[in-house]
């Protein structure tokens, strides 16, 4: 008997969930555990596997926003029938059916104008047509869009004459005119889930009594730190984000008050540290966790943060790589931002906004107790902490403790 495909529920809350495209067409092999189709969910988009092998026999919902629980498709074995949709039993009683009563002369009147009148309409085009619009597939109409390229003119390929991206992307864009430049429109663009998402715990964050704290620390070391894990582990791609991640994690250790997520009635307080990176990726700001941070190497870090954000990019993040963080670190500095404030990252309590390095002159004390002028690399850090679960001295302490492990590593490593 074929297996019912239905939307799964990736995370708590999780009510429906938008399929942005199946992976597999209807008739195809899968195997348990193969990626089946792309889903769009209030956290990320991700890719979700098949949890049976077969063959694919029937999708039943292309694409669209589904509630959780619904039958999207089926996979069986090649061949096996998909039962259609139950419809209402006929009735069994063996008496003869009643008569259907007579209708009014005058609803009889109405009945034969309305047929007249639908007799007279032009019947429907089987060109994509359905009531009047074109029926295409939402990407098709926003490549159309953004290469001028009118939709009515294309011939659809898909189910029931349906236009698809590939008819769109091989069709021929309308030369440029030659006359008077077309008049500006104003694209609307719907907001996916993650962006909703987005917009609702950036808000909800926005309502936290929060404090700010600023240090400027000098990278001289730490940024031949990053030089030497360079040379010492040529396949991996190492950063000062790295090197960042590490050393908060370790200044959480340290102050213990820091690693913390208010609920409302009391404080966690978490024994690992789990470091979320801010990514900015194609669709929209996501946070994807480092776990464990404290207890792993920086080439180790350097490895999982690589992986962590190449799939970020590529819409390929699981909900579990998103869940779960106590620090978040927002590195802007190779957007040559100097200084900047993060907002929090509810449920977390504290968050680090990172700028960029800078070569600036700082008076220092000299051996023999005169000042003199030296240039120095200097980079600022701006703390946001959740005052409801964390106090001012309690982040002044812990970003004291991080300026020393950045200006001397080997006190963290």
């Amino acid at each position: 008997m074929a297996t019912e495909v239905k939307l799964p529920r990736l995370g708590q809350g999780m009510e429906s969930g938008t399929i942005v495209k199946w992976l597999k067409s209807e008739g195809e092999p899968v195997q348990k555990g193969e990626a089946l189709y792309e889903l769009d969910t209030d956290k990320v988009t991700q890719e979700v596997e098949a949890e049976a092998s077969g063959v694919l026999l029937k999708i039943a919902v292309q694409e669209g926003e589904v509630e959780v629980g619904r039958t999207i498709a089926f996979i069986g074995a090649e061949g096996e029938a998909v039962a259609p949709p139950q419809e209402e039993p006929p009735p069994t009683s063996a008496e003869k059916p009643a008569e259907a009563p007579a209708r009014e002369p005058e609803r009889e009147e109405g009945r034969r104008a309305a047929a007249a009148a639908a007799e007279a309409q032009p019947l429907p085009s089987s060109n994509g047509r359905a009531n009047g619009r074109i029926k295409a597939s939402p990407l098709a109409r926003r490549i159309a869009r953004e290469r001028g390229i009118e939709l009515s003119a294309l011939a659809g390929t898909g189910p029931d004459g349906r236009i698809v991206a590939a008819d769109v992307e091989g069709a021929d864009a309308p030369p440029p005119s030659l006359g008077a430049a077309p008049p500006a429109t104003t694209e609307s663009r719907p907001l996916s889930n993650v962006r909703k998402t987005i917009a609702r715990r950036l808000t909800e964050a926005w309502t936290v009594p929060a404090f700010q704290l600023t240090v400027n620390a000098d990278m001289t070391r730490a940024n031949e730190l990053v030089q030497k894990q360079r040379e010492l582990y040529p396949d991996v791609r190492i950063t000062v984000t790295d090197v960042l991640t590490k050393v908060s994690a370790q200044a959480l250790m340290r102050h213990r008050d820091m690693n913390v997520q208010y609920t409302g009635d009391a404080l966690l307080v978490f024994a690992a540290a789990d470091v979320g990176i801010a990514v900015a990726a194609p669709q929209g700001l996501v946070v994807p966790v480092v776990r464990g941070a404290d207890r792993l190497s920086i080439a180790q870090i350097a490895q999982v943060r690589a992986d962590l954000v190449s799939r970020a990019r590529e819409g390929k993040l699981r909900t579990d790589d998103l869940q779960g963080g106590t620090f978040t670190i927002s590195n802007l500095g190779m957007y040559d931002i100097d200084q900047f404030i993060a907002v929090l990252n509810p449920p977390q309590a504290s968050i680090l906004a990172v700028g960029s390095t800078r070569e600036q002159v700082v008076p220092r004390a000299s051996a023999e107790s005169d000042w003199e002028l030296r240039v120095l690399p200097l980079m600022t850090m701006t703390l946001t902490c959740d005052h409801r679960a964390v106090d001012g001295a309690t982040g002044a302490e812990f970003l004291k403790t991080l300026k020393a492990f950045l200006e001397d590593p080997g006190l963290a490593l």
